[in-house]
């Protein structure tokens, strides 16, 4: 009898419990993506209200293209002034490093504090590779220019504190996406998919969430964050969002084909672009 009372109560609580945990989650992503402008924003402050470069991008000197937003190392310098990691420029406003990842990805990076403090010097250690990049479960988009097709149409992160016309105020975004490399026909995400599985991490790239699906048909119902440079965080889904290319060149036109290993499509909030 007491063990059937306490199965009925566990049953009656599971689903409250599990409403209580998805609330945290949403407040502390929030607060995360909060953090992160604030972080961004204390940084141009501190150097002439520029924002930071970009790391989101593959090759040297003025032979170089974009890659996808989620980039927090780089594969190397872009040039001997500028840095392959994000954190090289933001440690001392973002020590630790979970502010940085989504509270809902399927597991935490296992050497991401290791990374953001190493910095320019990252080296895996459960590779013998150096200089490895790292893409995690935000998408950065200070400095950083997409490709949203007709017209061509591009997507211009902004690069100061001061938006210049054409520029967009978004900093930075849960990842949403379709089509990437890992899962080339499956909607992708650090926000947990209903009725999806886990894509596992690499030694270069963390965990995501994954469901099998078409763009041009139903979307997953899932609600997404983004922060903006006026240091606001708000939700949409993926119903209020616009696809976004990577370029292959700095001017982000043309963009990578379908089927090439850096193409794939990643969602914007359709805000973010007025």
């Amino acid at each position: 009898m007491v063990i059937s009372i306490i199965t009925t109560l566990l049953a009656i609580s599971a689903p409250a419990l599990n409403g209580v945990r998805r609330q945290a989650h949403a407040l502390l992503g929030m607060r995360n993506q909060k953090e992160i402008t604030g972080g961004v924003n204390l940084y141009a402050m501190d150097n002439d209200d520029l924002y930071p470069p970009s790391v989101a991008t593959v090759g040297y000197d003025d032979r170089w293209n974009w890659c996808d937003p989620t980039r927090m190392i780089g594969n190397e310098k872009r040039t001997p002034q500028l840095h392959r990691s994000m954190s090289v420029y933001l440690h001392n406003y973002i020590a630790d490093a979970g502010t940085v990842f989504c509270p809902d990805a399927p597991k935490k990076f296992a050497h991401l504090q290791e990374a953001w403090d190493a910095g320019d010097e990252w080296d895996n250690p459960d590779t013998p590779e150096t200089s490895d990049p790292l893409s995690g479960t935000y998408c950065f988009y200070w400095a950083y220019i997409g490709y949203l097709g007709e017209g061509p149409r591009l997507f211009r992160g902004p690069t100061s504190t001061a938006v210049a016309r054409g520029q967009s105020s978004l900093l930075v975004t849960d990842y949403f996406g379709y089509g990437h490399w890992r899962a080339p026909s499956a909607f992708s995400s650090c926000e947990k998919l209903a009725g999806g599985d886990v894509e596992p991490e690499t030694e270069k790239l963390s965990a995501w969430w994954k469901v099998e699906g078409d763009p041009n048909a139903a979307m997953p119902d899932v609600k997404l964050r983004a922060g903006y440079s006026d240091g606001h965080v708000e939700t949409y889904t993926p119903s209020e969002a616009v696809p976004m290319r990577i370029g292959a060149t700095p001017s982000g036109v043309p963009p990578f084909p379908a089927g090439d290993p850096s193409s794939g499509l990643f969602y914007i909030p359709r805000n973010a672009m007025h």
